[in-house]
C-alpha cells in the first residue's frame, strides 16, 4: 500500500502536475482531482490572504490515515493527498488531493471522502486576515 499513497505537507506552492502523474496509471479508467483555493471573500468580509499551520507530525500520520482508509473503502489504485502551511494570496492552492481508480465512482468518492475527513479531523488551522483584522477558523480538530 505504500507505493499507492503520497503524503506531503510543505510551506509554499503545491503543484498539480506532481498529484497528476503521482495517481496517473494504464490500468486506471478514472481520475478525480479536488483543489482548495484561497478565495477573497468570506461572510460578507473581504479576505486578502490566509496563513495555515499544522501539527506536522501528527498531520501527516492522520493524512496516511485518511489515505489508507480510502483505498482500503473504495478499492481505488492510488491517492496523493498534500497540504500547503503559510502564507498564502487569493488564488493559490493550499490543498490537493488526486485520487486514480479503474472506474470513475470510485474516484470521486474517495476523493470527497479525503477532503471531508481532512478538513475534520488532520490538525491543519487556518487563519483569515482581513483589512480590520484576523480570525482563526477551525477550531478542530
Amino acid at each position: 500500500m505504500e507505493n499507492s499513497i503520497y503524503i506531503k505537507l510543505k510551506e509554499g506552492e503545491l503543484s498539480l502536475q506532481e498529484c497528476y502523474d503521482f495517481v496517473s496509471d494504464d490500468s486506471c479508467g478514472g481520475i478525480s482531482l479536488f483543489v482548495g483555493t484561497v478565495r477573497n471573500s468570506t461572510k460578507n468580509k473581504e479576505v486578502f490572504k490566509l496563513e495555515f499551520s499544522a501539527y506536522e507530525p501528527m498531520a501527516i500520520k492522520e493524512m496516511k490515515v485518511i489515505a489508507s482508509k480510502a483505498i482500503e473503502k473504495f478499492s481505488i489504485h492510488k491517492i496523493a493527498i498534500h497540504h500547503a502551511t503559510g502564507a498564502l494570496g487569493i488564488g493559490e492552492v493550499p490543498v490537493i488531493i488526486a485520487v486514480s481508480s479503474a472506474h470513475r465512482e470510485a474516484a470521486f468518492k474517495a476523493c470527497q471522502y479525503a477532503i471531508d475527513t481532512l478538513k475534520e479531523t488532520v490538525p491543519i488551522w487556518k487563519k483569515e486576515f482581513f483589512e480590520d483584522g484576523e480570525i482563526w477558523v477551525n477550531s478542530h480538530p
